[in-house]
């Protein structure tokens, strides 16, 4: 009995001391509050796409417990910025509660429509406000968006089943249209040339159909949501047109493949889409001052080593931050000059399964930093593991590395893989490689430097100076070991590199021409 007594003494006691407290006595706010930010820039958006979530801190530093009459956005229920305040939704909102010295959290998100907000424009800058309180007491956190207008691809979806369309064409090249599982459509006649006036944004796969050529023009931004890309199939071609910008280091006047993801936290966040998938049987792909960047892989190219043409001709451009490769070929055809390969997740290059491979003063490189990677740099093969877990071997018919770093921040940097019965004929000419085997890990005649029918005039280990690799720079500076190392024939063939400065007289090895850096003046 005693004890119930004093259990309901304790509880009255509580009870009546919480009664008689004033500290959630809230007082309407003065105008003192304070903010994390006085403006909000919640980055480019495309039209009618959502942004990200951004957040707003609102501390109360008084020693006043407050209410805030309204917390709401200046163009009122209009607005097309949302709000969450408190875990709340809304546009407005009316007595916000804020503790002494506490603070709140305001999230804010914006889908716009660009046509609703601006006529015959192609980029718009809409703004609003989050409004205080009003009259004396006012205040006000600005919001700035900037809305893009773009082209935007992506694949139909029944209304009836919510299935989302997929491709349908010859894989196996037998003449029968197969059913793929990859969402997407095939370009329409009136989509075939991506100009540079908007940007385009592919949602699934956007499909060139057999015998269609796709041209994108100089300038051009294409940007992929995530799982998306872009495949060429059987008889079709991609002719990609960029140009060297006036403003020689910002490439402007290139093609740009990236995500469709502006903010810059994603700016160089690798695999943020899927590829861009030259398929067996697509022929004369042309691709000239390109930059693909955050892809999974930057091209996957399969099939026509034996192509009276290089199934795929690249120069003047950049491939980086692929979270497993930069160029994944297999049993494919590649002619390759002025092409700057960086930061993958396995290797910048792999020529797989044999094939054809002719790289003239390209820069192969690979700074990973993100996590562990089980391949070098450049990585050549002949033979590919089949479905069933048995290696199916394919001659490497040549590949031919001239004028070229192959570099990175693991080592070795250069490797093979062989299956016995099937060639692997290979040549690096004026090459500066990364490959030290201090553990004597990698034997045979393959990795005999002093085999001048394999290695001709190379430079093993020598520091490439490069201007800034782990942010993709591969420019080479005054101390660079391929400075004045390369062959005068390979560089005629070559006589500008890739920022349009002239070679021949004397050229270093890679895509750049060195270049004095800023420190080093």
């Amino acid at each position: 009995m005693k004890r119930i007594l004093y259990f309901l003494f304790t509880g009255f006691i509580i009870l009546f001391w919480s009664s008689c407290r004033n500290d959630f006595d809230f007082s309407p706010s003065t105008g003192g509050l304070e903010f994390s930010k006085d403006t909000i820039y919640l980055d480019t958006v495309f039209s009618n796409i959502g942004s990200s979530t951004y957040n707003l801190k609102v501390y109360n530093r008084s020693n006043e417990d407050i209410s805030i009459p309204t917390v709401r956005l200046g163009e009122g229920q209009g607005s097309r910025y949302r709000l969450n305040v408190d875990g709340i939704a809304g546009k407005e909102f009316n007595d916000v509660e804020l503790l002494a010295k506490d603070s709140l959290y305001i999230f804010v998100e914006t889908t716009a429509d660009i046509q609703s907000l601006s006529q015959n424009s192609l980029q718009f800058l809409y703004t609003d406000v989050i409004a205080f309180d009003s009259g004396t007491n006012f205040q006000k956190v600005e919001l700035v968006t900037l809305v893009k207008d773009a082209n935007f691809i992506y694949p139909n979806k029944n209304a009836a089943t919510g299935i989302i369309e997929t491709l349908s064409f010859d894989v196996d090249g037998d003449g029968e249209i197969d059913q793929t599982n990859l969402q997407g459509r095939f370009l329409e006649a009136d989509e075939l040339t991506f100009t540079n006036e908007k940007p385009y944004v592919i949602y699934g796969f956007a499909a060139v159909n057999a015998g269609d050529v796709l041209t994108i023009d100089a300038g051009a931004r294409v940007h992929f949501h995530a799982n998306s890309g872009l495949l060429v199939t059987n008889n079709a071609s991609l002719k990609v047109n960029g140009e060297l910008s006036i403003d020689q280091e910002l490439l402007e006047n290139e093609v740009i493949f990236e995500s469709d993801r502006l903010e810059p936290g994603f700016a160089n966040v690798p695999g943020q889409w899927s590829t861009i998938y030259l398929f067996n049987g697509s022929v004369a792909n042309e691709i000239n001052y390109a930059t693909i960047k955050n892809a999974t892989v930057g091209i996957l190219t399969e099939g026509n080593q034996d192509a009276p043409n290089p199934k795929l001709s690249i120069r003047n451009s950049q491939i980086y931050n692929s979270s497993a490769f930069g160029i994944l070929a297999t049993a494919s055809s590649i002619t390759a000059k002025n092409l700057v390969l960086n930061n993958s997740g396995q290797s910048s290059f792999a020529g797989t399964g044999g094939g054809r491979y002719n790289f003239t003063h390209c820069s192969i490189a690979n700074y990973w930093n993100t996590g562990f990677r089980q391949f070098p740099s450049l990585f050549l093969t002949n033979y590919v593991t089949g479905s069933d877990g048995n290696d199916v071997g394919n001659n490497l018919a040549e590949a031919n590395f001239n004028n070229c770093i192959i570099y990175g921040n693991d080592n070795p940097e250069l490797t093979f893989d062989e299956l016995n019965g099937f060639d692997l004929n290979f040549k690096f000419t004026n090459c500066l490689i990364r490959f030290q085997d201090t553990n004597g890990n990698f034997i045979g005649e393959n990795y005999n430097f002093s085999n001048t029918d394999r290695y001709e005039n190379c430079i093993l280990n020598g520091e490439p100076d490069f201007k800034a690799p782990f942010e993709n720079e591969l420019m080479i500076g005054n101390a660079s070991a391929a400075n004045g190392q390369g062959n005068s024939d390979f560089a005629n063939q070559v006589p500008f590199d890739i920022l349009n400065t002239g070679r021949t007289a004397s050229p270093d090895l890679g895509a750049y021409q060195h270049l004095t850096f800023e420190d080093e003046d």
